[in-house]
């Protein structure tokens, strides 16, 4: 039903029914009657809201029980499950506004990765109403920060060249180089290597 057929009842004379006086953004509107004589004024909120499906329902429930603050997550895979189900949305849907494959969003919640295209997720960020780096673990966080220069600190900070950095690491120093030139991006494996020891 429409707001502006919104009435007191069907027997009631037009002018005791409520128009619309003036819209106060998307949702509040401030409605107005003349009855008696009298004008009324009345505010209208019009709510909308996700329905959460059935089927969804409890794989929410039991995903919420375990995790009841994004803050305890520290996997970009459940914090995008959270956040999915804090929305009440099917993998589907994430997958079709962010215009990815649903199979390939569907790898994203199943840690089958440990790079995640901040591009991509920026978008799901969006989708969900938060800031994207809600979403990232300490590894895409460091990513997303810049690698290059993260990179470049901890070796002047431990005061060696490209070369004794990379030695004293067991990489090349062509990846060291690239690295520092933002040209290619370091994997997990070596990033746990040179940063969380």
């Amino acid at each position: 039903m429409a707001i502006t057929d919104v009435g007191v009842g069907k027997d009631v004379p037009f002018a005791e029914k409520w128009n619309i006086f003036c819209n106060i953004g998307n949702s509040l509107f401030i409605m107005v009657r003349h009855s008696n004589n009298v004008v009324n004024y009345a505010p209208l909120y019009r709510h909308s809201f996700q329905f959460v499906r059935p089927h969804f329902l409890a794989d929410s429930e039991k995903f919420n029980m375990l995790y009841s603050d994004p803050a305890q997550l520290t996997m970009v895979a459940d914090k995008l499950r959270y956040y999915r189900h804090k929305k009440g949305l099917l993998q589907r849907e994430v997958a079709d506004c962010v215009g990815i494959e649903r199979t390939t969003y569907s790898a994203y919640e199943a840690e089958l990765r440990d790079f995640y295209p901040l591009d991509v997720l920026a978008h799901i960020a969006k989708l969900f109403e938060i800031d994207v780096a809600d979403l990232l673990d300490d590894y895409n966080a460091f990513l997303y920060y810049g690698q290059a220069p993260q990179i470049k600190a901890l070796r002047k900070e431990m005061q060696l060249t490209q070369a004794t950095f990379a030695a004293h690491f067991g990489v090349t120093l062509p990846n060291v180089k690239r690295w520092e030139q933002g040209k290619t991006r370091i994997t997990k494996k070596k990033w746990e290597l040179i940063f969380c020891k």
